[in-house]
């Protein structure tokens, strides 16, 4: 039989253990060795056997036992500290309190959290990178108030089936037995969140809220009385059920999420956030539900939408179209029109936000990026693809100038860092981790101190590895007399390459059994064997994904190199972190340029491994020459299969004569001494480049700052900022057409233009109905291309010499011949007010009619 009802009962612990409960209830602990220390002293076997959840440690720790540990005054005094550690934690000034002018709080919306296993509500990259970033904002004292959904069945749990054919698996979870609390109203009600949906129906959410150190986090959770059953399933699975359930979830996101940070606000006296950060197009709609708090009380649409993208960031994850949400047009009409309208805000206006070149989808990444005033990819090689490929939002514009940015990941170290390189670091270069300097020190290091940890990493890798790899064996119907072998699959002293992330086609899961003779010749090399752990998960959906794990499967089956080669299921945060500590190289192979970052590499690199990597993502921006390997690309061969063979051979040629080389390169004392130059090199670079906390700063410092300035600018005097803003803008997209670049003339250039010189420049600009105070003028100029196109032009800003009766202007300026070979300008017409972030906000310029190149000195 089954139950009708799942829900946990908490232990109740004496008052001489209360701290035990704070302890357990922020998630600090997750990172916080210290503190798991003391977990595990409340009872070590039970600890091993609950996977180290603390929630669950008290749900079944026995009551004789907490009795025991109430009259332990050793144990107190210990409790006593890490209480008083975690209050200090949380109450003193850090990092962020130093700064003069930063917001009050920031609000960061993303669809998944990885903060722990213990709270399984991530899938992958997206939601881990989410967690560290909460984490570092606590560390640094960064004021987020994060919002997510509470997934009942989380992502899922992975088997294999006989076959080696993933299997999904969806464990109910108990928000109860999960390290969260119910936020109440202060009469003790739970608070509730209500969004319109068509036909008269009604979303409800209840909300949950998990302390990430000195971060709140927001779970809206839909499995409500209140709701009918569709409405209860929203918040059932992440990324599950088919496009209609997903815009519910996000709408539940976006529009709820923003009610829910209302409620907390109210309830608790947090500050109110003036930057929202979404993390992703699955947050649009908190914008929409910004513009509607405003339009209902004091603004019109236009006047809204300007105050609401000034404290809007929007980051964008992806490199392919396909990967970004779109949904039909007519849906978003269903769900924000007729009976369901809000009307204060036009549903014309909001199709408007996400119209793309289908006129019958609606785009979220596109309706982001219109409602956020500062856009920015996850590395500097993603943010070059993204202008790329979001070009056409900012017509006329070089793609150099699209607006959108850059701030790399990062990751959070005390998460991912194996203790003893922590301890070890904490001895020789104490708060290394903590900050972007003195990385260099790790060259005082001994090798062999470091090689002693990576022994004892791999080792506990290999141990884990063989634990789960008996557990998959026995699902998939093996006895425990054909298991033998795994007493011995992997060799702590082998050279060991890990493979662990996601498993959609572009990341090439099984690239390595391009020429599977060359893998095994590698893998069972008698003087330089080489060992492969892998894991990844593919979406449910995803058959294709599917069938490249059941090759990988099939391949590492094999009785000759299953000793060699395993995929372990499952893959998940504690996976992670035993993987990216143990092994000695980190592959990555995706097809270049679809990794928008990447963060697994730079987990290994922080203990001590190397990459081995396609340089894409990350690795393109920090890979040096000698602090890892790239693997070679065929870019420009569009053959795929071919393209693959190609990158496969170098792939393979790279460990045989480079990697293994370097590793079994053993001096008279047995230390591999070349590759631990490589190590201590690796830790010295990019140690203070893939911490979180210097992306954390980076957001800070490069957006979240001046988003603050600019909300608190356009919110002054009851909006008249941004009422003034909207109206400018209004009167200048209305004035456009009547902007032209009439004539240019240039002198001081002789027959034989020298490096040095300096061109005089006249422009003649019709302004229409505008005034020169509402544009800019600026020569461009630089090297041109075959087709006078100019590559990377510098701007100059061209200055009103005088004005005609008929609305035309004269400008003058010079501009310097500051390279020798091609070169070439011309003159162009942009908008022009001190609140807008870019030339390029508005999408409007004007440049001459015909192209303009020098001949003798003059334009033509």
């Amino acid at each position: 039989m089954r139950a009708i009802r799942r829900f946990t009962v908490r232990t109740v612990l004496p008052a001489e253990l209360a701290a035990l409960g704070e302890l357990v209830h922020n998630l600090r602990w997750s990172w916080h060795p210290e503190t798991m220390d003391l977990f595990a002293e409340v009872d070590p076997g039970l600890w091993e056997q609950v996977g180290h959840d603390p929630v669950a440690l008290l749900g079944a720790v026995t009551p004789a036992r907490l009795r025991e540990l109430a009259a332990d005054r050793r144990f107190l005094r210990r409790l006593a500290d890490a209480a008083d550690d975690l209050r200090e934690y949380m109450t003193s000034p850090r990092w962020y309190q130093t700064l003069p002018d930063g917001a009050r709080a920031i609000a960061y919306f993303s669809p998944e959290y990885g903060i722990a296993a213990a709270l399984p509500q991530y899938s992958g990259g997206l939601g881990i990178l989410a967690g560290d970033h909460l984490k570092a904002a606590s560390d640094l004292g960064v004021p987020i108030l994060a919002v997510g959904l509470l997934y009942r069945h989380g992502y899922f749990t992975q088997s294999l089936s006989p076959e080696g054919w993933q299997l999904e698996h969806y464990p109910s979870l108990d928000a109860g037995g999960l390290p969260l609390t119910l936020l109440k109203e202060a009469g003790g009600e739970p608070v509730k969140i209500r969004i319109g949906l068509p036909g008269e129906r009604e979303l409800h959410a209840q909300v949950w809220v998990a302390q990430v150190g000195r971060v709140p986090l927001l779970l809206l959770d839909s499995d409500v009385a209140d709701n009918d059953t569709a409405a209860r399933d929203v918040t059932d699975r992440l990324y599950g059920g088919g496009t209609d359930h997903r815009l519910m979830q996000e709408l539940l996101l976006g529009v709820g999420g923003v009610r829910a940070i209302r409620a907390y606000c109210q309830i608790t006296g947090h500050a109110e956030p003036e930057v929202f950060h979404t993390n992703e197009g699955h947050a649009g709609f908190l914008g929409l539900e910004r513009i509607r708090e405003l339009t209902e009380s004091r603004l019109s649409f236009d006047e809204a939408l300007e105050a609401v993208r000034a404290g809007t960031v929007f980051t964008t994850h992806t490199p392919v179209p396909a990967g970004i949400d779109r949904f039909p047009v007519d849906m978003i009409e269903r769900h924000f029109g007729g009976s369901n309208a809000w009307p204060t805000v036009p549903v014309g206006r909001i199709l408007a936000l996400g119209a793309e070149a289908d006129p019958g989808r609606f785009n979220m990444a596109v309706m982001g990026m219109r409602l956020a005033q500062r856009v920015n990819g996850v590395s500097e090689l993603h943010g070059r693809v993204s202008r790329e490929m979001f070009k056409d939002l900012w017509p006329g514009f070089d793609v150099d100038e699209v607006p959108i940015g850059s701030i790399t990941n990062g990751v959070h170290a005390s998460t991912w860092v194996g203790r003893e390189f922590m301890e070890l670091a904490g001895r020789e270069l104490p708060a290394l981790l903590e900050r972007a300097r003195g990385w260099e020190g790790i060259q005082k290091i001994a090798d062999g101190d470091i090689w002693q940890i990576r022994g004892t990493l791999r080792r506990r890798l290999v141990e884990g590895a063989r634990v789960r790899l008996r557990k998959s064996w026995r699902e998939r119907g093996a006895s425990d007399a054909e298991l033998g072998w795994i007493d011995d699959a992997l060799d702590p002293e082998v050279l060991t390459i890990g493979f662990a992330r996601r498993v959609p086609s572009y990341k090439r899961l099984t690239l390595m059994l391009r020429d599977p003779k060359r893998l095994t010749e590698l893998l069972l090399d008698p003087d330089r064997p080489v060992q492969i752990v892998i894991a990844g998960k593919a979406h449910p959906a995803d058959e294709g994904g599917k069938k490249l794990i059941q090759q990988i499967v099939k391949f590492a089956d094999q009785p000759t190199v299953r000793h060699r080669i395993v995929f372990l299921p499952d893959y998940d945060m504690a996976l992670g972190q035993l993987m990216t500590q143990g092994c000695d190289v980190w592959l990555n192979n995706p097809l270049r340029p679809l990794e928008a970052s990447g963060t697994s590499g730079m987990k290994s690199a922080l203990n001590g491994g190397l990459n081995l990597s396609i340089r894409d993502g990350w690795w393109d921006e920090w890979y040096d020459g000698t602090n890892g390997w790239a693997i070679p690309t065929a870019d420009g061969v569009t053959d795929p299969d071919r393209r693959d063979a190609l990158e496969a051979a170098a792939l393979y040629d790279l460990i045989a004569h480079e990697v293994s080389d370097r590793f079994y390169d053993r001096a008279f004392d047995g230390l591999p001494r070349r590759w631990m130059e490589m190590v201590k090199h690796t830790l010295a670079s990019l140690g203070p480049k893939v911490l979180a906390g210097r992306m954390l700063r980076d957001y800070v410092v490069g957006l979240y700052t001046p988003a603050a300035a600019s909300a608190r600018a356009l919110s002054a005097e009851s909006y008249a900022p941004a009422k003034a803003f909207a109206a400018w803008k209004v009167r200048v997209a209305q004035a456009w057409p009547g902007v032209r670049v009439e004539h240019v003339e240039a002198s001081g250039v002789g027959e034989a233009p020298e490096v040095g010189a300096r061109v005089e420049l006249r422009a003649t600009v019709a302004l229409g109905d505008l005034e020169p105070e509402d544009v800019l003028v600026e020569a461009a100029y630089g090297k041109v291309g075959p087709h006078d196109e100019l590559a990377s032009p510098t701007y100059a800003r061209l200055s009103v010499a005088s004005m005609d009766d008929d609305r035309r202007a004269h400008y003058t300026g010079e501009i310097p011949l500051d390279r020798t070979g091609a070169f070439g300008y011309t003159v162009r017409v942009v908008p022009y007010h001190p609140l807008a972030a870019t030339p390029a906000e508005l999408g409007l310029i004007a440049v001459p009619e015909e192209p303009v190149g020098m001949t003798n000195g003059t334009l033509r």
